[in-house]
Order: C-alpha cells, then sequence, then structure tokens
C-alpha cells in the first residue's frame, strides 16, 4: 500500500489520518470505476515506477481510476509520474483513432461515472466523422481529423464491405450508435443538434432507434425510451421530421400510456405540419372505454395545433380539403355526438374552403346514420354550412333532401337568389334573410329581379307547420327558376365582355343581350 500511496492522493489522506500502524489498515472500495480490471491497470501503473501502455481501449479506465485515486498533479509527490496527465495527453491523439476505437471508448465510458471530458471528446470526433462521410461518403472506419482540421487516413481492421451500400443512403453509422446506452444517445444527439447537424438524418435516426429498442425491450424500458426519443425529436425543426413517422410514434406511445406531456409534444409536431398527413393516418380508434369508432378529439387538437402555428392559405385550403374527407369518414358513425360533429366542421375558419359541397355531403351522412336527432340539432349542424359557397346542384339536393330541416333550403336557395342579384345588379342589391325579411326591396330595373325578390317575400312568410311535400314542391319550382337566371347571367356576362374588348362602341350590342336585361 505505501507504494499505491505514493502515487495516490486519496490513499495518502486515508493513511495520513489514520492513528494505527499502516499494517492494521483496511481499505475498501466499493464503487472503484471499471471493478477489478480497473483496480488492476492502475496497480500495474504503480508498480512499473509509473509506465503504463496507454491505448484507446483501456483510456477510459485509467482516466477514471486517476480521477479517483486522485492520481494528479494536485497531489504533493511532483517527483512520481502523474497517471491523469498521462491519460490527458494520450486523449489528444483522439483525431486519429479509428471509427471502432472511438466507439469501444464511448461504451467503456457508459459504466464510468467521472469521464465526462472523455465522452464529450469522443461524440465530437464521432460527430465528425459522421458529418464528413455524410458530405463525402468516405470510410467511417479509415478517416479521421486531427485538431488541426487535417484529415488523415488510418488502418482499421474492421471489415467495410456490408457498409457499401449503407454509404449511399448516409445512415451507415445508424445500427453501430445504436449500440449505445439511452443516456449517451441523448447526450449525442443534442451535441450534434447544437452543432446544426442535418436534422433530417437526426429524425431518421432516433426513428430506426426506437423501433429497434421497441423490439429487444419490454415494459418500463420500452415506455422510457419512447419518451426520451419524443424529446429529442421535440427540439429539432418539426419540418424536417416525416409525418408519416411522427403518426407512427404516436401509435406506439398510445398503446403504451406514455406520459401526457409526451403525447402532447408528439400531436403538436403533427399539428404543425397537419397538411401532409392522409386520411388513413387520422383514422386513429379512440381509446379503450369511448364509445366513438375514431378518436375525433385528437384530430381536434391536431387542428388546434395547425392553427396556432399560423395560417398559410395553401396548406389551409389542403388542410380544409383533408378535413372534409375525414368528417364525411366518421359521419356515419352513430355513436359520434352532434357536439363533436359540428366542432369538427367549425374548427377551421369559413375562409379554408372555396366550396362546401363536400362538407354537405358529409352532413348528409350524418343525418342520414343518426336520425333521431331533433330539429334544433339538425339546425346547429347545417349551421356548418357556407350557402354560398355551395354549388347550384347542391341546393337543388338540399331542397328535395327529406333528411334536412325545411328552413335550411329555403336559406340555400336565398343564398343562390342573393348571389345571382349581386352579379345581375351589384350596386342596388339588397339581401334578405328568413328570419327578417326585408322590410322594403330596392326597385327592381329588371323582370327577373322582381319576380325572384317576390319568391323570397313568399319563402319569408311561408308556414313551417304546413304540409312538407308541397313546401318541397315550391321549393323546387324556386330552385329552377334561380337556376335558369344564373345562365341568363353567365350568358350576359360573356356579351358585356365582347362589348368591353370593342374598341368602338356599337350600339347594336344591347339589342343582342337577353331578353331579361333589355
Amino acid at each position: 500500500m505505501k507504494i499505491i500511496s505514493s502515487y495516490s492522493g486519496r490513499l495518502s489522506k486515508l493513511f495520513g489520518k489514520s492513528t494505527g500502524g499502516t499494517r492494521t489498515l483496511k481499505v475498501i472500495f466499493n464503487d472503484f470505476p471499471g471493478g477489478a480490471e480497473g483496480f488492476e491497470l492502475m496497480l500495474r501503473f504503480c508498480y512499473n515506477n509509473g509506465r503504463v501502455d496507454i491505448n484507446p481501449s483501456n483510456l477510459s479506465l485509467l482516466y477514471s481510476a486517476a480521477k479517483f485515486m486522485e492520481m494528479s498533479s494536485d497531489f504533493p509527490s511532483t517527483t512520481r509520474p502523474n497517471l491523469l496527465e498521462q491519460t490527458e495527453k494520450s486523449l489528444q491523439q483522439i483525431g486519429y483513432w479509428t471509427w471502432s476505437e472511438l466507439l469501444v471508448t464511448l461504451k467503456q465510458c457508459q459504466d464510468l461515472s467521472n469521464s465526462s471530458s472523455i465522452v464529450e471528446k469522443c461524440m465530437d470526433s464521432l460527430i465528425g466523422r459522421m458529418a464528413l462521410s455524410s458530405e463525402s461518403s468516405p470510410c467511417p472506419s479509415t478517416s479521421s481529423q486531427d485538431s488541426s482540421g487535417t484529415v488523415r487516413v488510418s488502418c482499421d481492421s474492421r471489415s467495410t464491405e456490408s457498409l457499401k451500400t449503407c454509404f449511399v443512403r448516409g445512415t451507415w453509422w445508424f445500427e453501430e450508435i445504436s449500440g449505445l446506452s439511452l443516456s449517451f444517445i441523448e447526450m449525442l444527439i443534442k451535441a450534434m443538434a447544437s452543432k446544426k447537424f442535418d436534422h433530417g438524418t437526426i429524425s431518421k435516426f432516433l426513428f430506426y432507434y426506437q423501433k429497434s429498442k421497441c423490439y429487444s425491450t419490454s415494459g418500463d424500458e420500452k415506455v422510457k425510451t419512447i419518451e426520451v426519443v419524443i424529446d429529442l425529436l421535440h427540439i429539432l425543426d418539426w419540418s424536417s421530421i416525416p409525418c408519416k413517422s411522427l403518426f407512427g410514434l404516436l401509435r406506439v406511445a398510445l398503446s403504451l400510456n406514455v406520459s401526457k406531456c409526451s403525447r402532447k409534444k408528439v400531436e403538436n409536431m403533427i399539428g404543425s405540419q397537419l397538411d401532409q398527413a392522409t386520411l388513413d393516418n387520422l383514422l386513429i380508434p379512440s381509446p379503450h372505454g369511448a364509445n366513438s369508432l375514431y378518436d375525433v378529439n385528437l384530430v381536434l387538437r391536431f387542428l388546434k395545433s395547425f392553427l396556432q402555428g399560423g395560417i398559410y392559405s395553401i396548406r389551409l385550403k389542403k388542410v380544409a380539403s383533408l378535413m372534409d374527407m375525414y368528417i364525411a369518414e366518421v359521419a356515419p358513425d352513430p355513436s359520434l355526438k352532434p357536439s363533436k360533429f359540428l366542432a369538427l366542421a367549425m374548427a377551421l375558419p369559413d375562409s379554408a374552403r372555396d366550396s362546401y359541397n363536400e362538407m354537405y355531403r358529409a352532413i348528409d351522412m350524418y343525418l342520414e346514420a343518426h336520425t333521431g336527432l331533433s330539429n334544433e340539432e339538425k339546425m346547429k349542424i347545417c349551421c356548418a354550412l357556407n350557402y354560398e359557397k355551395v354549388s347550384a346542384e347542391v341546393c337543388m339536393h338540399i331542397s328535395q333532401n327529406k333528411k334536412f330541416p325545411s328552413r335550411t333550403a329555403i336559406q340555400a336557395l336565398m343564398s343562390q337568389q342573393v348571389k345571382l342579384k349581386n352579379l345581375l345588379q351589384p350596386t342596388n342589391a339588397t339581401t334578405c334573410f328568413v328570419d327578417s325579411p326585408c322590410s322594403s326591396l330596392g326597385e327592381p330595373d329588371q323582370k327577373g329581379n322582381k319576380d325572384e325578390q317576390q319568391i323570397v317575400l313568399y319563402a319569408a312568410k311561408l308556414d313551417f307547420s304546413a304540409d312538407n311535400e308541397r313546401l318541397r314542391a315550391h321549393l323546387q319550382g324556386m330552385q329552377w327558376r334561380v337556376m335558369e337566371l344564373e345562365k341568363v347571367c353567365r350568358k350576359m356576362q360573356t356579351q358585356m365582355t365582347k362589348m368591353m374588348k370593342s374598341k368602338t362602341p356599337n350600339r347594336s350590342s344591347s339589342r343582342s343581350l337577353p331578353k331579361l336585361c333589355s
């Protein structure tokens, strides 16, 4: 022990505090770094007059042992060789180590508590090799870079034939890095993100790591892996993460019952790029115990996250188209409550849709599957429709659809009539509503407008308690009149365009207008 204490500040302090002889002193280190192997390497250094072969395979053990035993320059005995200093000098040559040597050293550090400086240097070197190979695809085992930035080549015994295909994809390191512990993966990814490593490649690796670990672990380890992967993905640029992969991760997270915080992070990442999703992605079954077939609340949270990220016209319209398909898919579910259906239908702003035809079809399917709804509930659901953005054909269908309240049919036809008036007489058109019919209408200067205004007034005074069949027959005739006027309007607009293009006024042009406009 006297020889060892001459190199170790820790033992020297213990012997100095001892009141008895050194022969009776017993020292037990239960937490010696590297266990018996690390202790043996330290003994060889001490009993060989401070000389030991330091290489990548034992550097981390010697370094940790030197730190633990306080074998540094702080120890008063300056005449003895300094093990910590020797290991630090050897570490400066890390740029010359092969890929395999870096991994071996890094894996050894996983079980050592005081090797943070070695871990940091190894990870920096690994990241440099990965980044270099991504640009030029050199052999990862032979390419290295010293502290001056000079790339050099060394030989590695590991065959690289199996990596040729992987080089093309730039993912050759996925499998080897996956052998590190979860805590080291977390450290490595954070270091890669801070060094501006390609976020798309990082996200691919994290999904690869998650899948490989979930197959080989069970229970709490799976949950922990998923949560760490989610946390790491969350610090990346979300636009670089494939939306399809996020949905796969979410399904796994839901099946494993991960923390609410982790689920929310995945939902926010998906919501930020909801325009990249597909209908199949959104059709996620409801949680156990829920009545509905699909998890509508989850989709509503996606929409909330999407809208919070800022609305862009093209992306918003893509999401609206996706939601129309989703609403039509869930509409036949007899367990879907009217409040949830309406929340889906009205989640997006009106500007998201140029046409409400698909929304009408979804509502039609919902009313078909929910025959027990009250008239008031049906009216609330129909509020999701913008009748000014449905086609004339859809208006005709509404007027004949017995599943819809009669009042909605009148609203649809009135909106068509108002659109037509605005086209024919944009400056004098007056909008009428069923709930509050116009008390006075502008003087019509065209026979068609007068007829249509009379129709609107009549519709406003209709008794909704009357026979529905008679009402619908009247509305059908009213709709045909609206469609005829639309045709006349289109013809008039075409001829007006020709007149405007003419260089000289043509007096005969007014005679060629439709009879309605003459």
